[in-house]
């Protein structure tokens, strides 16, 4: 059964730091992708950064590129998990990230339950 499990989401000040963490597993596909989200309450979900399971990152969004570091966390080789180094934090009041999982292979996404992250102060 595939997993995808966020963790690290907490509150920050503005101009703060922060690391969210992506830990997936129980696939069986070699190759995959993933992505991160963001949602505040009543706007549309925003892509925010992608990684390929061979550590090539795919894309930023502007609002969080040169801000943000999206990885593979290699320091556990028999987990997959992805980490996401959110610097100089926004006051964007209260957002949920979610991870999401997808190979294009296989054909299916996968989401976390999500992690909210607090930027104020």
């Amino acid at each position: 059964q595939v997993q995808v499990v966020e963790s690290g989401g907490g509150s920050v000040q503005p101009g703060g730091s922060l690391t969210l963490s992506c830990a997936v597993s129980g696939f069986t596909f070699n190759a995959y992708f993933v992505r991160w989200y963001r949602q505040a309450p009543g706007k549309e979900r925003e892509r925010v950064a992608t990684i390929s399971s061979s550590g090539i990152v795919m894309d930023y969004s502007p609002p969080v590129k040169g801000r943000f570091t999206i990885s593979i966390d290699d320091t556990n080789r028999s987990n997959h998990s992805v980490s996401l180094q959110m610097n100089r934090q926004k006051p964007e009041g209260a957002d949920v990230y979610t991870c999401k999982l997808y190979s294009p292979d296989e054909g299916h996404d996968y989401y976390g339950q999500g992690t909210q992250v607090n930027v104020s102060g």
